[in-house]
């Protein structure tokens, strides 16, 4: 009796929370007097400072990347720090057909920091090279094809869905690849209790209260092994790739937008506007809680007032790019539209995942509706989660078009 009693009243508790998915002020003048209505009304406000405008001309496009970067160079607020140690190789292996070299680095007066370089044996003049950046709970050695630092940190490293670098290095190419901060070997005691539960957001937290951003920490280390990469004589300084997988994606757009010189970029993962993430996730659990799409480690102040994840991307036009995961087709296009205003359409190679290849599963609209959960929010933007891994089967062929 008692179960079923408590099954009845949960069935209404959610029947009534269901009446509040969508935020609406109940007053004439349209104002709120509960703080979550208020600010999710200023926020749906916000007008993106560097939005991307399909109509621009070539001149207003280069105009407008020049402030997508300043803006970006304004929010992640790299630390000007000079007179660090020069990166040291510590431990050096032969594997199947590749080395694998292991390297510390010093990016901050406080900090040591690693990563792992995959170089083929059958290299024997300057070659290109891809910055491989994990996905949330992933470590640099697991996308290298090796154990984890501990037993408890072991990603699936066998599998080629997961092993990123090494997939790489078999093909032909340079892989270099670091950790995501609090990650991997830059984690602190998931080795001894959670295992790859990594607690990003302990970090995130400390990293917001002084001002940063864990984005911009992040972005700040890799841009350090960028700039690695480029003075390395084996590693051709025209031909450097960045790839991101999922959470990696996010330093991939920031050093893509700050760094001219990068060569081309894979995008692993779904392309959604955040902002629009943020103001139609708004249906309650059963409990009465509102969702939040992501972590405070995807927050960065003043992120929202300067541009959506789109704007970014149609930012790197006309470097080549592959969109592995799709999303919507209205974000898509919109990154075509950089590519083709940028003079090279071809340079954009867009996928979606096999259950939306077909344009008539997907959803195709201009707005999302309000109040979506979480699982109606992907299954409206064309994500299919359980088939969210590196897609090499994609990543290899194009890249072998844009370097061979």
């Amino acid at each position: 009796m008692l179960i079923v009693c408590n099954n009845i009243v949960l069935g209404q508790t959610s029947d009534m929370m269901r009446e509040y998915n969508i935020i609406q002020s109940n007053r004439q003048d349209g104002r709120f007097l509960n703080t979550y209505g208020v600010v999710h009304a200023m926020l749906s406000h916000i007008q993106p400072e560097c939005a991307f405008q399909p109509e621009m001309t070539f001149e207003d496009f280069r105009e407008w990347q020049c402030k997508v970067r300043k803006s970006m160079q304004e929010i992640m607020k790299f630390p000007d720090i000079k007179g660090m140690p020069e990166s040291r190789r510590i431990d050096s292996a032969q594997r199947d057909g590749y080395k694998l070299e292991k390297w510390e680095f010093y990016p901050l007066p406080e900090c040591v920091s690693t990563f792992l370089v995959l170089i083929p044996d059958s290299l024997d003049k300057p070659a290109p090279a891809i910055l491989c950046i994990p996905g949330s709970g992933q470590s640099k050695e697991g996308l290298a094809g090796e154990p984890g630092i501990s037993p408890k940190l072991n990603d699936d490293y066998q599998n080629p869905k997961v092993t990123m670098a090494r997939n790489f290095a078999k093909a032909g190419y340079i892989a270099v690849v670091v950790d995501n901060p609090a990650a991997g070997e830059a984690s602190d005691l998931e080795q001894y209790a959670r295992g790859r539960n990594y607690n990003y957001d302990l970090v995130s937290r400390v990293l917001l209260e002084m001002g940063w951003s864990y984005l911009g920490y992040t972005s700040y280390l890799d841009m350090q092994v960028l700039q690695w990469m480029k003075a390395q004589p084996s590693i051709r300084k025209d031909r450097i790739i960045l790839s991101g997988f999922s959470l990696g994606t996010e330093p991939l757009m920031v050093l893509g937008t700050l760094d001219p010189s990068i060569y081309a970029f894979i995008y692993n993962d779904f392309l959604c506007q955040t902002q629009e993430r943020a103001l139609v996730m708004t249906a309650p659990d059963k409990n009465g809680t509102r969702p939040f799409p992501n972590s405070i480690r995807h927050l960065i102040p003043d992120f929202w007032r300067k541009f959506n994840f789109p704007d970014i991307v149609a930012s790197l036009a006309p470097r080549p790019v592959i969109l592995t995961e799709g999303g919507l087709d209205r974000d898509l296009d919109l990154v075509r539209s950089a590519y083709k205003i940028a003079g090279h359409p071809e340079n954009v190679e867009i996928h979606h995942y096999p259950k939306y290849a077909d344009p008539h599963t997907r959803t195709n609209i201009e707005a999302l509706p309000k109040g979506l959960d979480r699982d109606e929010f992907y299954r409206l933007v064309n994500v299919d989660g359980a088939n969210h891994y590196f897609k090499s089967e994609l990543v290899l062929p194009w890249l072998k078009k844009f370097l061979e």
